[in-house]
C-alpha cells in the first residue's frame, strides 16, 4: 500500500444532520441532567471541540470529566438511533461509486479523517453501505483532542505502522468539503481534493488552497483521476504538477 486517501465524513460522504442533532441533545441531557438549548455549530470542527463549546454556551462550567462522559453518552445516543440514519439521512451524490472506483487504484488504502467520534463514523458509513471500502484502523477521529492537521499526521503514522510504507504529501490525499479540511491538508502534509457539497463554496475552497475543487463526487472517473494525479509520486517518484 503506497497511496493513502482520507475522507471527511459529514457533507462529503453522508448527511445525517437530523439524527446527529438529536443524539447531541440526548447526550447533553444524559451528562448534565438539563435540556439542550443551543448546539454549537459544527463548521468542520471535531466533536471534542463542539462538545466543549456546547457545554459553555449552555452555562455548564466545564470540568475534566465532561469530555469523556459526553463522548460516551454521544456514542450511546447515536447508536440508539443508528437504524434511522438510512431513512432520515442520505449518502452524498456519487459517494458510493467514488469510494468503489478509488479502491481499484493500485496500492490504495482508504480511511477517514473526521470530526466524528469513531463509533459514530462507523455507524454513519455503514448505514449507506460505504464502510466496506474504509480501513477504520488507520483513521483520525473526533474524540482525539488534536487539531485536524495533527490528526492527519496521526493517521499517516497509523497507516505506516500497519502497511509499512511512509505517507506524506506526495502520496496522501484528503477529500473534504470545508475550508478547515483544506487548511488541515496544507499544514498536515497532504494533497487536497475539495468538494463543494458542504457549506464552503467552490470559490472559498479554491481560495483556501485546495489542489483540485470538484462540485461533488458524482463523477467517479473525475475523482479517480484527481487522486491518481495527486499521488503520482507514489508510482513515479515525483509529485504531479
Amino acid at each position: 500500500m503506497n497511496r493513502l486517501v482520507l475522507w471527511n465524513v459529514d457533507l462529503t460522504l453522508v448527511d445525517v444532520t437530523i439524527v446527529a442533532r438529536e443524539a447531541y441533545a440526548a447526550a447533553f441531557r444524559m451528562v448534565t441532567g438539563r435540556p439542550l438549548v443551543k448546539l454549537a455549530p459544527a463548521m468542520g470542527r471535531p466533536d471534542s471541540e463542539i462538545i466543549f463549546e456546547t457545554l459553555a454556551i449552555n452555562g455548564i462550567v466545564v470540568d475534566d470529566h465532561h469530555l469523556p462522559r459526553f463522548i460516551d453518552a454521544l456514542a450511546v445516543a447515536f447508536g440508539d438511533r443508528h437504524k434511522r440514519l438510512a431513512k432520515e439521512g442520505r449518502a452524498m451524490p456519487g459517494a458510493k461509486d467514488a469510494l468503489k472506483a478509488v479502491s481499484r487504484l493500485d496500492g490504495v488504502v482508504q480511511s477517514v479523517l473526521t470530526g466524528t467520534i469513531k463509533s459514530n463514523a462507523v455507524h454513519k458509513l455503514a448505514a449507506f453501505g460505504l464502510d466496506k471500502w474504509i480501513d477504520f484502523e488507520v483513521g483520525g477521529y473526533g474524540e482525539e483532542v488534536y487539531p485536524k492537521a495533527t490528526l492527519l499526521q496521526v493517521a499517516q503514522g497509523r497507516a505506516k505502522a500497519k502497511h509499512g510504507h511512509a505517507f506524506a504529501v506526495g502520496n496522501t490525499v484528503l477529500v473534504g468539503d470545508s475550508t478547515r479540511d483544506v487548511q488541515a491538508a496544507r499544514i498536515g502534509g497532504a494533497a487536497m481534493i475539495a468538494v463543494a457539497s458542504g457549506r464552503s463554496t467552490a470559490a472559498e475552497l479554491q481560495e483556501a488552497g485546495a489542489d483540485i475543487v470538484l462540485p461533488d463526487l458524482s463523477n467517479a472517473s473525475e475523482v479517480v483521476a484527481a487522486v491518481a494525479r495527486l499521488t503520482s509520486s507514489a508510482t513515479t517518484g515525483r509529485r504531479a504538477g
